[in-house]
């Protein structure tokens, strides 16, 4: 089962249908984001009127290295941000104490930018997007191969940046060895995926070395360029299963890992907004009425 994505094409031509359907596919998704880290329906409600303005505004500079729903997301995020920090800043002229704003350290760090310098920006950027792309084929082998166990293994430790300790102690493994073993013979399967990709390319040496103690391969941020890249998460039609209850053992138990564990928050806001899909109601006044912005801003441009 493969979910709808929308023809980047029309939408950078503002077609009406396109956009309009883009608004029915993910507007509960990036709601449910929101809602998450704002706790405030209104602020939310605003920040995914404006990250869906800020979309159509932004399309013809779409870089199709990333999905549609990575772009909405991306976007949605740093509009959740510039809102904490808008009240953080508000509250701090009151008050010393932030303390009831719990995790806005962590939002604010996830926009550092990853120090992913080879040779100048460049071939930073190359090697950024390589990475991205043998990740996202070590997940996909991985998932076929039903291996799902390993999986969960690696990413605790590139994505969590767990110890080998926490790690066999978690998945029942025989010892740390295993863990080492495992990561090991991940880490040659990845040089072997980027020689297929860059076969001769100057970026290959920077691979011949394992991940070091911060998490880093080529100098790039693994642990930034999983969660960015959302190479692990799963596709809607498997959140779909899972809230069904007919996943089965293996797929069950790494979902429920990169959900709660992981807690990734693309994920946990896709599975929010699948639970929500029941009370369509709730969001219909909302979707009716950013829908209608929509077109008359869509029509605007149409009549330049």
């Amino acid at each position: 089962m493969t979910e709808w994505s929308p023809s980047i094409e029309r939408l950078q031509k503002l077609a009406d249908e396109e956009w309009l359907q883009v608004e029915q596919a993910y507007c509960g998704r990036l709601l449910a984001y929101a809602s998450r880290r704002t706790g405030d329906v209104q602020a939310s409600e605003d920040i995914v009127q404006e990250t869906l303005m800020g979309a159509v505004r932004g399309i013809l500079d779409f870089d199709p290295i990333y999905t549609f729903e990575q772009y909405l997301f991306g976007i949605c995020r740093n509009r959740t941000i510039d809102y904490l920090r808008r009240r953080r800043a508000t509250t701090l002229q009151a008050s010393e104490d932030d303390s009831r704003f719990p995790g806005m350290e962590t939002l604010a760090h996830e926009t550092e930018t990853p120090s992913a310098i080879i040779r100048g920006k460049e071939l930073g950027e190359r090697a950024t997007n390589l990475m991205g792309d043998i990740l996202r084929d070590w997940v996909d082998e991985t998932w076929s191969q039903k291996e799902f166990t390993r999986l969960c293994v690696i990413e605790a430790l590139f994505s969590g940046g767990w110890r080998n300790r926490d790690t066999w102690e978690r998945f029942e493994l025989r010892d740390e060895t295993a863990v080492a073993g495992i990561k090991f013979r991940a880490l040659k399967r990845l040089r072997q995926l980027a020689a297929v990709r860059e076969s001769g390319s100057d970026l290959l040496s920077g691979l011949e070395a394992a991940a070091d103690g911060d998490g880093r391969v080529m100098d790039v941020d693994v642990r930034e360029v999983w969660r960015e890249r959302r190479v692990s998460c799963p596709s809607r039609f498997w959140l779909a299963r899972l809230i069904a209850g007919t996943l089965e053992e293996g797929p069950l138990g790494y979902i429920r890992f990169h959900v709660d564990e992981m807690a990734c928050p693309w994920c946990q806001a896709n599975l929010d907004d699948l639970a929500e899909r029941e009370r369509a109601s709730k969001l219909g006044d909302f979707l009716e009425r950013m829908q209608e912005s929509t077109l008359k801003y869509l029509r605007s441009k149409s009549t330049q």
